[in-house]
């Protein structure tokens, strides 16, 4: 059996705190012996649940990587009752280069599940964590954002389980997450996700999309410092009650949500991001890019809605997500 050759430079069980790093060795042109070198903290306190952190499992999203930077600076084994691993780049290769995938072999982290030990340098962090990892945890929190093809309206989101006991879980804890919009996620494509494999190994999972644009705001990144705290109060490991404001509650009925471009071209926007719309109304005009005075492909909304997602940057390409509906939970 082919045995997956990440390793921690760190004890993921010994009491107290401690940086390192996963080592994966990876040889290339410019370091023959050389190693991808993956950022991880581990914060072990008195007994109690583990949870799993990561951010940047695309590596042009940067909330997370924000909030769990800081709480690994800021969190102290006293503070802790359990245990924290923390891996705030959890795509280290696309982090650095601020891409959704992987430079080194062009594979989508979050579409690599479970992985191969003797797959590719993607294909392999994602064995190690599925193998490794979750095995580990109770709780498992992924940030995540529109990086720079997507902007949404601010949410952490559940997925509907068979397990209603699973679920229920998930559904508290992303409660407790306490984002401005709190949503039942429908996914448009779930084969080899990190949520799947989680959720099927039984954990509670809690995800966010929390903004976009390749960037962070000073929102953006509040909303991730104050949500993963909440989490973790709720869930026992940081002492203290999840600090709750009003959220809107969100589901995803169906796959009229979605909204694809039928054709490229110059995006019109005609509803922005939280604001409702109903059924027939144009959500965007597409003009087209190599010739004027033809009349631009409407998009018009397939159901009554609120938009929490658009396509970001000013052009779309034929099949792009152009834009994402949700409903309010009554």
């Amino acid at each position: 059996m082919i045995q997956n050759p990440i390793r921690p430079t760190l004890s993921l069980d010994a009491p107290g705190k401690r940086h390192g790093h996963l080592k994966l060795p990876y040889s290339r042109n410019d370091s023959a012996w050389g190693a991808v070198m993956i950022p991880i903290t581990v914060i072990v306190g008195k007994p109690g649940p583990t949870a799993l952190l990561t951010g940047a499992n695309h590596g042009d999203e940067y909330e997370g990587p924000i909030a769990l930077q800081a709480l690994a600076h800021e969190i102290e084994p006293e503070d802790v009752t359990g245990r924290l691993i923390i891996v705030p780049y959890m795509n280290t290769p696309a982090f650095r280069a601020g891409t959704r995938v992987s430079p080194l072999d062009q594979v989508n982290l979050n579409r690599a599940f479970p992985g191969a030990p003797g797959g590719s340098v993607t294909q392999k962090i994602a064995h190690y964590f599925n193998d490794t990892l979750v095995p580990m945890a109770d709780l498992v929190v992924d940030f995540h954002s529109g990086g720079k093809t997507l902007d949404f309206v601010p949410f952490a989101c559940a997925h509907y389980l068979d397990d209603a006991t699973q679920q229920a879980a998930c559904v508290a804890a992303v409660t407790a997450f306490n984002a401005p919009y709190t949503l039942m996620l429908r996914e448009i494509d779930a084969v080899g996700m990190y949520d799947t494999a989680v959720e099927e190994q039984g954990k509670t999972f809690v995800t966010t999309e929390l903004g976009g644009g390749g960037t962070a705001t000073a929102r953006s990144a509040g909303i991730a410092h104050k949500g993963i705290r909440n989490v973790l109060k709720h869930a026992g490991i940081l002492p203290g009650a999840p600090e709750i404001a009003p959220t809107v509650m969100l589901d995803m009925p169906d796959d009229d949500c979605y909204h694809t471009a039928p054709e490229a071209g110059l995006i019109e926007p005609m509803a922005d991001l939280g604001e409702t719309v109903t059924q027939g109304q144009p959500l965007a005009r597409i003009w087209p890019m190599d010739r004027s005075g033809a009349a631009p492909a409407v998009v018009h909304a397939q159901r009554d809605g609120v938009v929490v997602a658009r396509h970001f940057p000013g052009l779309v390409q034929l099949g792009d997500t152009l834009a994402v509906l949700a409903v309010e939970a009554g």
